[in-house]
């Protein structure tokens, strides 16, 4: 008899429903699977099995990493236009200032499942603009018993994952989970560490299940960033300092450093054999502090001004024109430390009724969530060494230039029917009411600012069919959701007064909110002999998408809207096991594109897009094969193929290198990044029952390749930085680029009791 897989409708546990009458295609991984991913973390092995996920490596450190869905983001940068909203047990841990997700803070050992939901669900609240991932934890009562894991790799990598789960016979139940990892990094001055832990205990009394969670974490990582390649130099182009080494840090510092605490407390309570009630409550705290060595917007600017005031061989033929007076007696500091402090503090509650009935499957819940946000950034004049360390002039203070302080709460009401209209036939149909409040109050360099606030409404409806067709099962979605401004966001939004990412504050013109609306139809197919199948055809718009813009050649830029974005495409998965081989096929085509005119600001130029202008930094194709083959008992091989298309870097969506000058010839230049397919091959052994061995050989050819790609000013040229006598040709634009990682080999041991 086949197995039916139940799944949840909305963040929180509830009666659940049978996969296959959902309207839309959803992936998950379960234990077993995350058990595989022996020397991988999760977005490693998200990317790796699950359709239209893929990784953008733009910081250099592995628990950085910039996850993307159907071209949608979960990511970490501050400044990233986020699509994707994540909850670990209900509760939302997307952060308040800038929705973006901390990936260094989520216990991967107390994971039991993930479930990937795509589409603009209005079940999942705000920020499910092109999908939602849901995390669901491990217990004593599902995993009993001890879980050690500890492994080693290359550059320094060490990891150790411990979990105990502990199971009464008088329904008492506890599990902690804690995990230690340790990173010299592949790069140069890329050394990370970070330790966390998971605690639930819980308990069921009568027809109620509780439980109550303290989960903390503490990180210090360092992201390299991208390295200059390919710089502009007359006609014609010369390579950068990623040909000369591409293990290098193109400025360093650039360290953050992470803390969260959070506890949580949840419960279902079973009213009858059709009905049942969940409900959760959180609080949260997370801290953030960066160190970042740039190059200062004033030596940048007093380059680009010096270069008609110099003379060929270097004196100052007219010191007026660099815009400062070397006789003026201050110091002109090549280098800015940067340093930024964020404080936030959250809380909320949700609860849901859901019912069994005879014809309708119904889900009504309620949420609330409140916010706070303290942030401030400081500089300190600084300097360059000549390996582009920056270290601080010991005559300097650090001076505060802006901060903000601000908060937001939100309110939801969210209901959904599955109705059986015939026996094969469901109709679902959802709803969710947002109201969200965001008030912020800026201090900058000319004082603080008066306290403003904005509020924003939406009534978000999705509907849905599905129809079983025997060992097929069609469907069609149509959805709705919705994204508000954060206090980042409005705290950044004027052209006039940019500010400094992820350090700075200057203005908050006020933003419209993000609405984004999905279209998807397709087939699930399974024959019940180990063979299964399905297809997506998706079409996401978003109207007024927020997006960060760089003004000027420095490191400022703001928020604004831009009238209109397009995601579509299709995902395809099937997967056939044949005796002791299962193979898996994953391929995505997505064709996501600027749907209006407009200019976007990229820091080195001003690119203008049209209708079908393609968004940077998002491969067109992506292929993904799996092999698992069950050689023996104890005895398993695999290998795993990734392969991505060419995709366009920022700053050179329209195939260009530099503005358009009147009366002068476009100065063209194809600055993608190439393409690429990496092989990684995976082995365990399980000489005991309780034991075993595995190791993992990633890019296993040592294939050299990129992930992402910007077009920047180089104030390094060569590795050596540009002299004020040099004046602004010196420093030319450049398609800078993030490493991908070389070969690594990681194997560790496991022990379960």
């Amino acid at each position: 008899m086949a197995s039916v897989d139940i799944v949840a409708m909305a963040p929180l546990p509830g009666m659940g429903i049978a996969r296959n009458l959902l309207p839309y295609q959803v992936q998950s991984i379960h234990t077993k699977t995350l058990n595989q991913g022996g020397g991988e973390n999760l977005g490693e092995l998200l990317a790796r099995r699950l359709t239209g996920v893929n990784v953008n490596d733009i910081s250099g450190s592995p628990f950085q990493g910039d996850l993307t869905f159907r071209g949608f983001r979960a990511s970490p940068v501050l400044g990233t236009s986020q699509g994707i909203s994540v909850y670990l047990d209900g509760v939302r841990v997307n952060e308040a200032f800038g929705d973006v997700v901390n990936w260094d803070m989520l216990p991967e050992s107390a994971i039991a499942s993930v479930l990937l939901v795509p589409g603009s669900n209005p079940l999942y609240g705000l920020n499910t603009l092109g999908g939602a991932l849901a995390l669901n934890s491990k217990s004593g009562r599902s995993h009993p018993g001890i879980d050690t894991n500890v492994s080693t790799g290359s550059n320094g990598q060490r990891r150790a994952d411990l979990a105990y789960g502990f199971n009464s016979d008088d329904d008492w139940h506890a599990f902690l989970a804690a995990t230690v990892f340790n990173d010299r990094g592949w790069r140069e001055h890329s050394a990370g560490r970070l330790a966390n832990f998971f605690l639930k205990v819980g308990a069921r009394t009568g027809a109620t299940d509780w439980s109550a969670v303290l989960l903390g974490g503490s990180s210090t990582l360092v992201g390299n960033g991208l390295l200059p390649s390919s710089r502009a130099s007359g006609e014609g182009t010369l390579p950068g300092l990623y040909e000369d080494n591409r293990r290098a840090a193109y400025t360093f510092p650039d360290q953050t450093r992470n803390r969260v605490r959070q506890a949580s407390f949840s419960l279902i309570h079973q009213l009858d054999e059709h009905s049942e009630l969940s409900a959760s409550a959180y609080v949260r705290h997370s801290r953030r502090d960066t160190v970042n060595g740039d190059v200062a917007d004033d030596y940048a600017d007093y380059v680009s001004a010096c270069a008609a005031g110099f003379s060929s061989d270097g004196a100052a033929a007219d010191p007026g024109a660099c815009g400062y007076s070397r006789e003026s007696g201050a110091a002109l500091h090549s280098a800015s430390l940067n340093t930024t402090r964020t404080r936030q503090r959250s809380a909320g509650m949700s609860a849901n009724l859901s019912f069994d009935l005879d014809r309708h499957r119904l889900l009504a819940g309620a949420s609330y969530d409140r916010g706070t946000v303290s942030f401030a950034q400081f500089e300190q004049a600084a300097n360059f060494t000549p390996d582009r360390s920056v270290y601080a002039d010991p005559g300097a203070e650090r001076e505060a230039a802006s901060s903000v302080s601000g908060g937001a709460r939100t309110f939801g009401l969210y209901g959904a029917d599955t109705w059986t209209l015939a026996p094969a036939t469901h109709l679902t149909f959802s709803a969710r009411y947002n109201h969200a409040r965001v008030s912020n109050t800026l201090v900058t360099e000319n004082g603080a600012q008066a306290p403003e606030s904005f509020s924003y409404r939406k009534l978000n409806p999705a509907l849905g069919l599905t129809h079983d067709a025997g060992s097929a099962t069609l469907f069609a979605n149509l959805s709705q959701s919705n994204r508000v401004p954060t206090v980042i966001e409005l705290g950044c939004a004027d052209p006039a007064q940019p500010c400094r990412l992820p350090v700075g504050l200057q203005s908050d013109p006020y933003l419209k909110q993000v609405v984004s609306r999905t279209v998807e139809a397709g087939v699930r197919w399974q024959d019940g002999h180990g063979a299964s199948a399905s297809v997506s055809l998706y079409r996401t718009v978003n109207q007024d998408d927020i997006l960060f813009r760089s003004a000027g050649a420095t490191q400022q830029g703001y928020f604004s809207n831009f009238p209109r974005t397009r995601h579509q495409g299709a995902d395809l998965a099937a997967e056939r096991h044949v005796g002791p081989l299962t193979a898996r096929l994953n391929y995505s085509l997505l064709h996501a594109v600027y749907d209006a005119r407009g200019e976007l600001f990229t820091g080195a130029r001003n690119v203008q897009v049209m209708p079908g202008t393609r968004l940077a930094g998002l491969p067109r194709h992506t292929l993904k094969l799996g092999l698992d083959w069950q050689l023996a008992p104890a005895l398993m091989l695999g290998a795993d193929m990734q392969a991505v298309s060419d995709l366009l870097s920022q700053g050179n969506e329209d195939g260009l290198r530099a503005d358009t000058v009147p009366g002068q010839p476009m100065q063209a230049a194809d600055w993608r990044v190439l393409g690429h397919a990496l092989l990684s091959l995976r082995a365990s052994y399980r000489p005991a029952p309780r034991w075993e061995w595995y190791a993992r050989i990633g890019n296993v050819t040592g294939r050299r390749y990129e992930s992402y790609g910007a077009v920047a000013v180089d104030m390094f040229p060569s590795g050596r930085l540009v002299q004020p006598h040099e004046g602004a040709a010196a420093a030319s634009t450049a398609r800078f680029v993030a490493p991908g990682a070389p070969r690594t080999v990681t194997a560790g041991i496991r022990y379960q009791f």
